[in-house]
């Protein structure tokens, strides 16, 4: 039988957020069945809490805010992607800030972390995925995402980029566990030096560096790769985080030049054909 799971106990991490700049804690700890996945602000009076869900999405300009009265987080997908890739359906992680950790851009760290917790199963089954009946498309001029029904979890991703060392690149993966950690999870955040100034004076980037973003400037890559496709396994992290605040589908996603103002669109339509 498939039943429901947590982390096993609790564990901690420190470090700075990609675009808040600010320093931050998070803590990962066990939640009941059914509870899914929350974040809590421990920085604010009183805690509020917002939970991962496709409705509490409230802004997508460079990630994915999540927003439920004073409770609001951002840059959630690189986490969200862990849970929903390595199957753990329930947390309430405390966050000390607006933002997790960044780490090096990827989602290794929390991978780690739940290596470190442990993984705990619990009595009461899981709710079957949302199965995807018939074709569900969200388009932007010159982008869309669609999924299509399948059996499994598949993301077919084509990024189109004018800088010369990025053109075209395409991805193809069947989601597992196994697929994610080795394929997906060490992919990082890519950005180019010629959009640092206008981040910045929008309160973005603020704590991005060479150790937590590969880098581009004009004609050149600034940080070493670990893969020469680097840039659409992030963005295929990118649609498996964002798709999580759906809950757990079957289907496949097709996409071409998506964001997280695509992906998380079609994680609410998703949601209105499920009802």
């Amino acid at each position: 039988m498939d039943r429901q799971t947590t982390v096993a106990s609790r564990v901690t991490y420190t470090g700075i957020g990609l675009h808040s700049g600010r320093d931050v804690t998070i803590a990962l700890n066990p939640a009941p069945a059914g509870s899914g996945i929350v974040f809590a602000r421990t920085d604010l009076t009183g805690t509020p809490r917002v939970a991962a869900k496709a409705i509490n999405v409230t802004n997508t300009m460079r990630a994915t805010t999540l927003e439920a009265g004073e409770a609001k987080v951002f840059t959630v997908e690189h986490l969200l992607a862990a849970f929903a890739a390595m199957g753990i359906d329930n947390c309430l992680v405390e966050i000390s800030s607006v933002e997790p950790p960044v780490a090096d851009g990827s989602s290794l760290l929390f991978l780690k972390l739940f290596e470190t917790a442990g993984t705990q199963v619990l009595s009461e089954l899981r709710r079957p995925p949302i199965i995807i009946k018939q074709a569900i498309t969200v388009r932007y001029p010159e982008k869309f995402i669609t999924i299509l029904p399948y059996d499994g979890f598949r993301i077919t991703f084509t990024s189109i980029n004018p800088h010369p060392l990025l053109g075209v690149q395409f991805g193809d993966y069947e989601i597992t566990p196994e697929v994610f950690a080795r394929e997906l999870a060490p992919a990082r955040t890519i950005g180019f030096m010629h959009e640092v100034e206008t981040l910045k004076a929008q309160g973005l980037a603020l704590g991005g560096s060479l150790d937590n973003v590969v880098v581009y400037d004009d004609e050149n890559c600034l940080t070493p790769l670990r893969f020469s496709d680097e840039l659409v396994r992030h963005k295929i992290l990118d649609v498996i985080g964002d798709l999580a605040l759906a809950g757990r589908i079957a289907g496949h996603v097709i996409a071409v030049k998506s964001s997280h103002a695509l992906n998380t669109a079609l994680a609410k339509e998703i949601v209105k054909a499920s009802m």
